[in-house]
């Protein structure tokens, strides 16, 4: 059968119009073409397909949504010719924000169609990713992108894929069985699940030695979610909001694709302490992939504390807090942390509450358990749940109590679990037996202490059993957040109907009891409940003794405060609350200029001020070649020499360009430098003509034959008499940390102690320095691993302002004027020969170049990627400088 293939090389406005023309004429002859039609216009991209050449997609093409990106210029044109399209993918002129959610599975659920010809599809009400839709608003289009349950053939993708996206604006991701079970049951589960959990795979039972296969299914599929993504976003407009431990390096696929695309990542498990997540061998490339997220959610302070306990110990990233927002400094990039726990879904529970199944169900159960008291648990069949140790309080609470013998009974209800593996048989198996012996020892006839459902419960009857248990026991030994204790009290405030079914006077005020482990993401929130160590026995049969027998009117009390907080902080309050961060971090977005660096997963995202741009050595020698009157200051450290350098010492090549550059009648050249006086002097002895400016420009002198001077005027030191003391108690109590002496200041460094102690005794120091210091002319400042004591006034930028200054008294009005700095101290001198370019201290037409070491955020406007291009460029200006020399001296003789 033929098929009709457009090759355009380029289009112009001219050829777009012929091929509008080309549609309109194709929707007239045979059906044959109408698949012709759906790939020439169903989606943009197909178009491109067709500008290059590639006619590998003709076929059945699944509809695209709107708002695809595309290459700029196609789809306006094609729009200002109203051409006549059979398909309804023309873009919407209305605005509308769209948020797309990417998650490990769709929140739907598929079945196979009884004749066998295809599937049904219905939402999935239990789904946290479509429950959280409610807390977006009406006027925000939700897309859904993620993998379904049920495996679908090959042949039937591509319809299921159509319909998905037509009907529930859901993209699927088909993964082929054997990468999806390497990927989910395998990394996913034998690697990141239990090591979240803090659990170390010290023998093959624990998820052995790390399978770096694995490891690369998980990168395939978040790179399969990527793909997906692409196909709809639109990233200037679009946000993304990516769900939980499966996709945890999917951000940087997405950043590396889109720099500025608005990306969320909500992590729903823990997050381990640094000392389990460090055993982790891709440990950095998970942290730097959600690194590229504008914003990281979690459930607790803890988990929150842990990554960023993380990023400081193995990335060398500092945090901070300002106005409450906790953000880590990437890259010039600001990395948001969210901390806020989800919530449940209230509409959805009330109306299983209002099911007259509920009712009924609730009715049967009271005759079943009546006279008795239930407790009860509801928990996945898994190793962190901590199941058996729950019963073997229930064991010990009988034992210690006897009194509770045939009044109180313990249902558990034990969910499928969620993996699979030897350790979920040897729980399920241990879990039967431990029940079946308490039963054995302390069960009669007509009574049984524990119930033991391991069968799957319809919703409403969960419900049932929340309504009548006197309290829950939520004792997991790990877990994320749990949803368990707030559905409880929800279900425990009842209804009218149900207050019927449970015998109870609808006036009287409902109650509550809560047992629930420390190690449980909800648990900070319910501060009415009693919090347990499940791993103690004895103190959480304790716990259940003392929940029974609470007065009715505590148990009260604690029932209206939990329910106080879990009914306004549900899943919407949730969702809405992680937008409103998420569009508070991405609202610098197309301010910001960005690019990108780095391969493979270390790729993250460079983000500028507009004006910031690479120093052009051609330009800058070139302005110095024109230019009479050149003012140079120059850092040493990290700007002349590597930080990295064990020996700081100049060697003979800085030496030789720095006398040339001194040597130019037309330059004065300055050091500008943090260390004393008496090692730059001998350092720089060869310099006859070099100004040097010590300890942060305290002390400066113009050249060799100059005094050393003081900038500001010091009458006395004994504010040292005072600190010095200070600091020695905080060094000997901080191992790695060292004082450094110089005559105008004392500093306080604490580059190789513990990067969390030695930041939080830094806090301490400041705070204690600046106590005691606080009536002396001295400032405190903190700085990159130091704390520093030193007189008011002095800075980096008082040398430039003398220096500027010195000039203009002379007579030699600067019309060029370079700055090269790398740290925080080297900002003051960026500032003030920025902003006296508008002065009188300048030339009209002054060439100012401040220029900063490495790509990051500055006050200067210019940036050389390390020290080898720092000297290159002295090097540059020096060779001119010689040059100018010679000519001169030739044409004198």
């Amino acid at each position: 059968m033929p098929l009709i293939c457009v090759k355009v090389q380029s289009f112009s406005r001219t050829q777009v119009k012929r091929l509008c023309s080309l549609k309109i004429a194709l929707s007239h002859v045979c059906l044959l073409s109408q698949t012709v039609l759906t790939m020439v216009s169903g989606s943009y991209s197909n178009l491109l397909d067709l500008a290059s050449g590639d006619t590998s997609t003709f076929g059945r093409v699944g509809k695209r949504l709107p708002r695809v990106m595309t290459v700029a210029g196609i789809i306006s044109e094609l729009d200002d010719d109203n051409c006549n399209s059979v398909s309804s993918d023309v873009p919407s002129s209305i605005s509308q924000e769209r948020m797309i959610i990417v998650g490990n599975q769709l929140p739907l659920r598929a079945h196979r169609r009884s004749d066998g010809g295809g599937w049904n599809f219905s939402w999935d009400e239990d789904s946290l990713l479509l429950q959280l839709k409610d807390g977006l608003g009406e006027d925000v289009e939700v897309i859904y992108v993620g993998c379904l349950r049920e495996e679908i053939d090959p042949s039937e993708q591509d319809d299921v894929a159509q319909t998905l996206l037509e009907t529930f604006k859901c993209v699927p991701a088909f993964l082929p069985p054997d990468l999806f079970t390497r990927f989910y049951h395998g990394f996913c589960k034998q690697h990141l699940w239990p090591l979240f959990h803090y659990m170390l795979p010290l023998s093959p039972d624990l998820g052995g030695r790390f399978d770096r296969s694995l490891w690369q299914a998980y990168v395939s599929v978040n790179k399969i979610f990527a793909d997906k993504v692409m196909e709809v976003i639109n990233p200037d407009d679009d946000f993304v909001w990516v769900h939980d431990y499966h996709l945890m390096v999917l951000p940087t696929f997405l950043r590396k694709r889109f720099n500025r695309v608005k990306l969320g990542f909500f992590l729903h498990s823990p997050f381990p302490s640094s000392e389990i997540y460090r055993t982790l061998p891709v440990r950095d490339e998970l942290l730097r992939a959600l690194l590229n997220s504008d914003l990281i959610g979690f459930h607790t302070f803890d988990y929150a504390r842990h990554f960023l306990s993380c990023c400081s110990r193995m990335l060398g990233l500092a945090y901070q807090s300002k106005r409450g927002y906790i953000g880590l400094e990437y890259y010039g990039r600001t990395v948001s942390i969210k901390i806020l726990p989800v919530g449940i879904h209230m509409g959805q529970l009330r109306s299983v509450m209002n099911l007259p199944e509920t009712e009924s169900r609730v009715a049967e159960l009271m005759d079943t358990f009546k006279g008795q008291t239930v407790l009860l648990g509801v928990d996945d069949m898994d190793i962190f749940k901590g199941i058996s140790l729950k019963l073997l309080a229930m064991e010990q609470l009988l034992m210690q109590h006897p009194h509770w013998r045939g009044k109180v009974v313990l249902v558990q209800i034990a969910n499928p679990a969620r993996g699979r593996g030897r350790d979920v048989q040897e729980v399920q198996s241990e879990t039967c037996s431990t029940a079946e012996r308490i039963n054995a020892k302390f069960g009669r006839p007509g009574y049984k202490p524990v119930i033991l459902i391991d069968t799957p419960l319809q919703f409403y009857e969960r419900i049932s059993y929340y309504m009548i248990a006197e309290c829950c026991l939520v004792t997991a030994v790990r877990d994320g957040m749990n949803l368990i204790p707030y559905e409880y009290i929800i279900c425990r405030h009842g209804n009218e109907k149900l207050d019927v079914a449970l015998q109870v006077n609808p006036s009287t005020l409902k109650k509550s009891m809560l047992v629930v482990s420390e190690f449980i993401g909800c648990s900070p929130s319910l501060s009415g409940a009693i919090r347990v160590n499940p791993w103690n026995i004895d103190a959480v049969a304790e716990a259940m003794d003392s929940a029974l027998g609470v007065p009715e009117s505590e148990k009260q009390l604690r029932h209206e405060k939990h329910y106080r907080y879990v009914s306004t902080h549900d899943v919407g309050y949730w969702a809405h609350s992680f937008l409103q961060d998420l569009e508070r971090a991405c609202r610098d977005h197309l301010r910001r200029r960005c690019w990108g660096i780095g391969f493979g997963l270390g790729f993250r995202v460079i983000a500028l001020d507009p004006n910031f741009r690479k120093l052009s050595v051609e330009h800058i020698v070139s302005a110095y070649k024109r230019t009479k009157n050149r003012a140079i200051l120059l850092d040493y450290d990290g700007t002349m020499m590597p930080q990295t350098s064990i020996n700081k010492t100049p060697n003979p090549e800085a030496i030789g360009f720095l006398n040339s550059l001194c040597r130019d009648p037309k330059n004065v050249v300055f050091l500008v430098s943090g260390r004393d006086k008496t090692t730059l002097t001998e350092w720089f002895s060869s310099c006859e003509k070099l100004g040097i400016a010590a300890e942060h420009g305290y002390f400066a002198r113009l050249n060799q034959d100059e005094d050393w001077e003081t900038c500001v005027n010091v009458v006395d030191f004994d504010w040292k008499q005072t600190a010095e003391p200070v600091m020695k108690l905080y060094t000997e109590t901080t191992d790695g940390s060292t004082i450094e002496t110089k005559e105008s200041a004392l500093v306080w460094h604490y580059q190789y102690a513990d990067p969390d102690f030695g930041s939080c005794q830094a806090k301490e120091l400041l705070d204690h320095l600046e106590s005691v210091l606080a009536n002396e002319p001295v400032s405190v400042k903190s700085g990159q691993h130091i704390v520093e004591v030193k007189p008011q006034g002095v800075s980096k930028g008082l040398v430039a302002e003398r220096l500027l200054s010195t000039m203009q008294q002379k007579g030699m009005l600067p019309d060029f004027v370079l700055c090269i700095g790398d740290d925080r101290s080297d900002e003051d001198m960026f500032e003030v020969i920025t902003s006296a370019v508008e002065g009188p201290s300048l030339s009209p037409v002054a060439e100012v170049f401040a220029c900063t070491v490495g790509q990051k955020p500055s006050k200067a406007k210019y940036y050389l990627e390390d020290t080898t291009e720092i000297v290159r460029m002295l090097q540059g200006l020096a060779t001119a400088s010689d040059q100018a020399t010679r000519s001169s001296s030739q044409l004198s003789h």
